[in-house]
């Protein structure tokens, strides 16, 4: 099947795949994008899984100063070699998670990081809101689900949208750039300040793995 060089180069942008990678993945597709969209993030999920047990002792810290100097932020993102370290590409992701930070100030890394003491504490508050909405009893068990994938989304950097394409989230993006470059590849830590934060505590936002 014949597929026209614009619309693969549409979707490499879309992915972040390689153009062979995305060619095939269409022509398999039929010509479907939305198909052929997702057969290549089930690759490059299966990609990173393979490679998500190899050590990472290269990588790079960068910094982000926003807003006149009044946030900023500091990010360590790890990979196998110091050739990917010195890689453009690579360098971009994170600094791309320097602005995510900068903006959305995540409270945590990953899902897996929340205290389940938050979580019940949030299930609680929800399943009052639904309540007082006047949300049938048998449904408020879905409704605390649907809140709490919310909730992480909105306070989790892998799950949060990434600001400068909300189709996909941070999780995705790193997914990509993993079954791009054909390393592992972890953000380990980042630690976000904002000028008068932290008086009177320890206000500042750090995720960690």
């Amino acid at each position: 099947m014949h597929i026209d060089a614009k619309v693969v180069k549409s979707l490499r942008e879309k992915t972040g795949a390689g153009m062979m990678d995305c060619k095939k993945a269409l022509q398999e597709a039929g010509g479907d994008e939305e198909k052929a969209i997702s057969a290549l993030r089930e690759k490059g999920l299966s990609q990173a899984a393979k490679r998500s047990g190899r050590a990472t002792k290269h990588g790079m810290i960068d910094s982000y100063i926003h807003l006149g100097g009044k946030v900023g932020v500091l990010v360590e993102v790890n990979c196998e070699t110091d050739f990917v370290a010195r890689n453009n590409e690579f360098q971009e992701f994170v600094h791309d998670i320097c602005l995510q930070v900068a903006a959305t100030n995540p409270a945590y890394l990953r899902r897996e990081d929340v205290p389940e003491s938050e979580l019940e504490k949030e299930r609680e508050i929800i399943k009052a809101q639904a309540l007082n909405e006047g949300k049938p009893e048998k449904v408020i068990d879905k409704i605390v689900s649907g809140r709490i994938d919310k909730f992480y989304t909105e306070n989790c950097l892998m799950e949060q949208a990434f600001v400068k394409d909300e189709e996909i989230t941070i999780g995705d993006l790193l997914t990509n750039l993993i079954a791009k470059i054909g390393e592992n590849i972890v953000i380990s830590r980042y630690c976000r300040f904002e000028v008068g934060e932290g008086q009177d505590s320890d206000e500042s936002s750090c995720g960690c793995s």
